[in-house]
C-alpha cells in the first residue's frame, strides 16, 4: 500500500505536523507500506537542519529522518513554501529534497492513500 502525507502544521506549537509524523513513522516500519511525506505551508519549517529543542521535547527532525529512512526521495518540501520562509536548499535536513507542486501531484497520483495533518 502507497500512503502520502501532506503536512501543513507549523512544526511545533500546533501538533498536527508532530502527530502526522508520529502516524507516518508507524507506517513506514510495515513491511507492504510504502510512505511518503510532502511538507507545505508552516510545516516546511519542519525541513530545516540543525534543530536544538530543549531536553525532553520531541524533534521533528528527528522525526523526519525515521521517515526518510524509507528510501530516497520520499520527503519533499515545497519550493514555494521554502521560498516564502527564506529558507534554502542548503538549509534543509538530510533525507529532504525541495519539491514541486507537480511532484505533489504525481506523489497523489502514485497514492492509495493520502492523509492530510
Amino acid at each position: 500500500m502507497n500512503i502520502l502525507f501532506i503536512l501543513n502544521g507549523a512544526p511545533y506549537g500546533d501538533e498536527r505536523s508532530y502527530n502526522g509524523l508520529r502516524l507516518a513513522g508507524a507506517l513506514a516500519k510495515r513491511d507492504e507500506v510504502e510512505v511518503r511525506t510532502f511538507l507545505m505551508g508552516d510545516a516546511a519549517s519542519a525541513s530545516k537542519g540543525g534543530q536544538k529543542v530543549p531536553a525532553g521535547y520531541y524533534n521533528v527532525e528527528t522525526m523526519i529522518h525515521q521517515v526518510a529512512s524509507c528510501g530516497e526521495d520520499c520527503v519533499s518540501v515545497c519550493g514555494t513554501c521554502m521560498d516564502a520562509r527564506g529558507l534554502q536548499v542548503e538549509e534543509l535536513a538530510a533525507g529532504i529534497h525541495r519539491g514541486t507542486l507537480n511532484e505533489l501531484a504525481d506523489w497523489t497520483e502514485w497514492a492509495d492513500q493520502v492523509l492530510v495533518f
